[in-house]
């Protein structure tokens, strides 16, 4: 099991677009080697760029059952150094993380019902959770409100879409920012209406997770909490 509280280099071992500006980076491992991690845990990746250093937290949406390789799920932004640095990699490159990093994660038996709620990128700290509660059967139900500028960001719509439709203890919830042609769920943002009606129930065995832009996240907690739930409920990776 690979945990270092070290830099690392590690080889990208394949690159795979998901959408127009995201992509999924998987890193060699030995073979049968695993990433020590606990779903939502997060890996630091750092870089000189532009004579400066930069680090940026990345989170595995890979599982902790994938032997030889884990990935990371980045989109590129305009602006930003280490994403834009990412994407310049190609296969057979070297890059450099360390970690994983505990915090933000989920395990079995720590709730029976979660809600998770993104906005855009915020999703891949969620993309391991159901990948692995999936994957080992965990007996958890688990609601995903995932909310995209438009329909082509939406990061694995076809993955979740597939998980919703053949796994009764997941549920999913789409919604764009303005209509398009075709679109079948929701328009607008994620408001406490919605929230009230897909999100479960607050008590002692709900978590909550949400991650976003900071604003978006700072505005989803206050109306989290305005619906019941309390503080120890919230989790943001």
């Amino acid at each position: 099991m690979i945990d270092t509280d070290n830099p690392k280099k590690y080889k990208i071992k394949s690159v795979d677009s998901i959408t127009h500006d995201t992509s999924a980076f998987k890193f060699e491992l030995a073979e049968g080697e695993s990433l020590d991690f606990l779903p939502g845990d997060h890996m630091m990746m750092s870089a000189e760029i532009e004579g400066g250093k930069h680090q940026r937290p990345y989170t595995p949406s890979s599982t902790p059952d994938d032997n030889g390789y884990f990935e990371i799920i980045i989109k590129r932004y305009e602006n930003g150094l280490m994403s834009s640095y990412v994407h310049e990699k190609s296969v057979g490159d070297e890059v450099i993380l360390q970690g994983p990093t505990k915090g933000g994660h989920f395990n079995q038996g720590m709730a029976k019902r979660i809600g998770m709620v993104a906005g855009g990128a915020g999703v891949t700290p969620f993309i391991s959770i159901v990948r692995t509660a999936i994957r080992r059967n965990w007996e958890v139900d688990m609601t995903l409100l995932f909310a995209n500028k438009s329909a082509e960001d939406i990061i694995l719509k076809d993955e979740f879409d597939k998980y919703a439709a053949e796994h009764d203890n997941f549920k999913i919830v789409h919604t764009i920012d303005e209509e398009e042609e075709g679109w079948n769920g929701h328009v607008g943002h994620i408001d406490q209406d919605m929230l009230k009606a897909n999100l479960p129930e607050p008590g002692s065995d709900t978590l909550i997770f949400l991650c976003g832009p900071p604003m978006m996240e700072f505005q989803l907690r206050k109306a989290v909490l305005a619906l019941g739930y309390d503080k120890k409920q919230l989790v943001i990776p």
